[in-house]
């Protein structure tokens, strides 16, 4: 494994710890301007809106952990795939959602101006073997 590949791989375990504690200061730091995120029912939310998750409340975890990290190199870009086993609760005006489930995560990262960033995600639910 190259330096690269393992200061992404630092990058995402920072990025999980940041994702249990709500830290949004970090997340702040690492969330490209134009971040994308999918939801695993499909929704999608810009930077601001995943970070206000976190600011205001709403997504609290009780654990937050992820495993089979997997990182390739494109230059300037990286993908990282693994498994996401997150337990939590998301309140909002529309209700309430326990949260205990595994997903198979895709991060997408990007260099910029010597930092990699976290472009996009997308999160799908593990159900089972095809």
């Amino acid at each position: 494994m190259n330096g690269q590949t393992e200061e992404l791989k630092k990058i995402v375990e920072d990025w999980a710890v940041a994702e249990l504690r709500g830290d949004a200061t970090f997340l702040g730091s690492v969330l490209a301007e134009d971040f994308v995120g999918v939801g695993p029912r499909g929704f999608t939310l810009t930077r601001e809106q995943w970070i206000s998750r976190h600011e205001a409340g709403n997504l609290r975890y009780e654990s937050f952990g992820l495993d089979e990290v997997d990182v390739r190199l494109y230059g300037d870009a990286a993908v990282a795939v693994c498994r996401q086993t997150a337990e939590g609760v998301y309140e909002d005006e529309n209700g309430r959602y326990d949260i205990h489930e595994q997903f198979r995560a895709t991060l997408v990262f990007v260099r910029q101006q010597g930092h990699w960033l976290l472009a996009g995600l997308q999160l799908s639910p593990i159900l089972g073997r095809p």
